[in-house]
C-alpha cells in the first residue's frame, strides 16, 4: 500500500512504560484529553467500546484534517508484571538500590550518561537521595530512645523502642511512596538495569504474544499498523519490531510505523551487557520496512530529550528525531504550572496541547495520515544529538 494513501482504518498498539497503573487509566486519559484536543484543534473524535472483551481495546471514530478514520487502539498489558516486580521489602529495596548504583558506577555508564544528558540523571539520583535521607531520619528516630535508655539506666528498653522507631519510620515512608515516588523510580531503573541481558520468562512470553498480535494485524484490513511506545515501552517496541523483522513476521504491504515518546533508551543501551538492545536499535534504524519517528521534549526531565536513540548508542542513524517543544506547545501559564511536575511532564505526550505544533497525539493515532506521510519530509530537530559517549557499543551476533 502507498504510504501517502489516506488512512481509513488503523490498528494502534499502545505499549506503556514501567507503570503499575491498569489499562483503564490510559483509556480514560485518551477519552478526556482527546476531547480536549478536538475542541482546541477543531476536529471530531468519538470513542466507542470494542465488542471483543478478551483484550483491553477501544475504537475511535474521527474526522480530522479532512478525512474520516476508524482506529482500533489496543493496550498491550504488562502492568501485572510491573506490580509483581515492585513487591520487594524495605531491606531488599535498599540492597537493590546499592546494587543498581554500583552497576552504573563500576561500568562507567553513569559518567557517560551525565555527559550525554544531565537532566534525566538528576532524576535518576532522586531515589538515591530520598531513600538515604529516609534512612537518616529513621536512624535519628531510633537514636533518641536508645540515648534516653542509656541515660535512664534502661538500655534494653531504649534499644527495643529504637528498633521499633527505626522500622516504623521506614515503613511509613514506603507506605506513602505514592506521594514521594522514591521506591517507584528505584524499581524503574533497577528493572531496566538488571534485565539488559534478557527479560524474565513471564515478560518474554508476553512479548511473544505481542509480536503475534502485531503480525496478525498486518494481515487484516488496515491502512496502517502503528505501535506507540512510551518511556520504557519505547525500547520494548524497538525490540519487538527488530525481532519480528529478523524472524520474517513482517509480511504484506500494510505500512508499519513506530512512534516512540519520552524514551530512556541510553539508560539501558549504555550498560555493558545490553548487546542485544544495541543490535536491535541498529537493525531497526536501518529498516526500510518500519517507519520510526521519535518525540521527546527538553521540558521532560525524565527522558533523553532529542537524543537519537540509535546514534547515541553507537548504532548509526536512527529514527526521525523531533521535539514536542513543551515550552512552545503549552501556554506559558500551563507550562509554568507543571514545569517542575516530573510525572505530568513525562506523560504530557499523551495529553492535549493548548498551543499545538507539529505534534498531536490524537491526530497521529486517529488522523488520515500514516506516520511516514505526516513526518517523512519533516527535518530532524536542529537540536538533535547523535554523539555516542558510551564505552560499550558492541552488539550481539544474530
Amino acid at each position: 500500500m502507498s504510504q501517502t494513501k489516506p488512512v481509513r482504518t488503523r490498528q494502534v498498539f499502545y505499549l506503556p512504560g514501567y507503570d503499575p497503573v491498569p489499562a483503564r487509566h490510559y483509556r480514560e486519559i485518551y477519552r478526556r484529553e482527546g476531547a480536549a484536543q478536538a475542541a482546541i484543534s477543531g476536529y471530531q473524535l468519538e470513542m466507542q467500546a470494542k465488542a471483543d472483551k478478551s483484550r483491553y481495546a477501544w475504537q475511535v471514530l474521527a474526522k480530522i484534517e479532512g478525512g474520516e478514520t476508524r482506529t482500533d487502539i489496543e493496550f498491550l498489558e504488562w502492568n501485572d508484571i510491573v506490580v509483581a516486580s515492585m513487591q520487594s521489602g524495605i531491606l531488599a529495596s535498599y540492597w537493590l538500590l546499592l546494587r543498581t548504583l554500583w552497576l552504573y558506577l563500576r561500568s562507567g555508564t553513569l559518567l557517560s550518561l551525565l555527559r550525554l544528558r544531565p537532566a534525566p540523571m538528576i532524576a535518576a539520583f532522586y531515589p538515591v537521595l530520598i531513600m538515604f535521607g529516609q534512612l537518616g531520619v529513621a536512624l535519628f528516630a531510633a537514636g533518641l530512645p536508645i540515648w534516653a535508655g542509656v541515660v535512664f539506666g534502661l538500655p534494653w528498653l531504649g534499644w527495643a523502642l529504637g528498633i521499633g522507631a527505626f522500622a516504623g519510620v521506614l515503613l511509613a515512608f514506603k507506605r506513602n511512596d505514592n506521594r514521594i515516588y522514591a521506591y517507584y523510580l528505584l524499581y524503574v531503573y533497577a528493572f531496566s538495569a538488571w534485565h539488559t541481558g534478557g527479560y524474565p520468562p513471564i515478560l518474554r512470553t508476553r512479548l511473544e504474544e505481542f509480536k503475534a498480535r502485531i503480525a496478525k494485524a498486518l494481515t487484516e484490513d488496515n491502512d496502517e499498523v502503528l505501535i506507540v511506545g512510551h518511556s520504557v515501552g519505547a525500547h520494548l517496541g524497538v525490540e519487538l519490531l527488530a525481532e519480528m523483522e529478523r524472524e520474517g513476521m513482517i509480511t504484506g504491504n500494510t505500512p508499519l510505523s513506530l512512534l516512540t515518546l519520552g524514551h530512556v533508551v541510553p539508560m539501558i543501551s549504555y550498560l555493558p551487557e545490553a548487546r542485544m538492545l544495541r543490535r536491535n536499535l541498529h537493525d531497526l534504524g536501518q529498516s526500510s520496512r518500519v517507519y520510526w519517528a521519535d518525540f521527546t521534549a527538553p521540558g521532560d526531565g525524565g527522558c533523553f530529550a532529542l537524543c537519537d536513540p540509535v546514534a547515541v548508542s553507537g548504532g548509526g542513524d536512527g529514527p526521525k528525531v523531533l521535539s514536542a517543544a513543551f515550552s512552545k506547545t503549552l501556554s506559558p501559564g500551563r507550562f509554568k504550572a507543571q514545569k517542575n511536575a516530573f510525572f505530568k511532564q513525562h506523560f504530557q505526550y499523551l495529553h492535549a496541547f493548548d498551543r499545538p505544533g507539529i505534534y498531536d497525539y490524537f491526530a497521529i493515532t486517529a488522523g488520515p495520515k500514516t506516520l511516514r506521510a505526516r513526518y517523512g519530509d519533516q527535518p530532524h530537530s536542529p537540536s538533535r544529538r547523535t554523539k555516542c559517549y558510551s564505552k560499550h557499543t558492541d552488539m550481539a551476533d544474530v
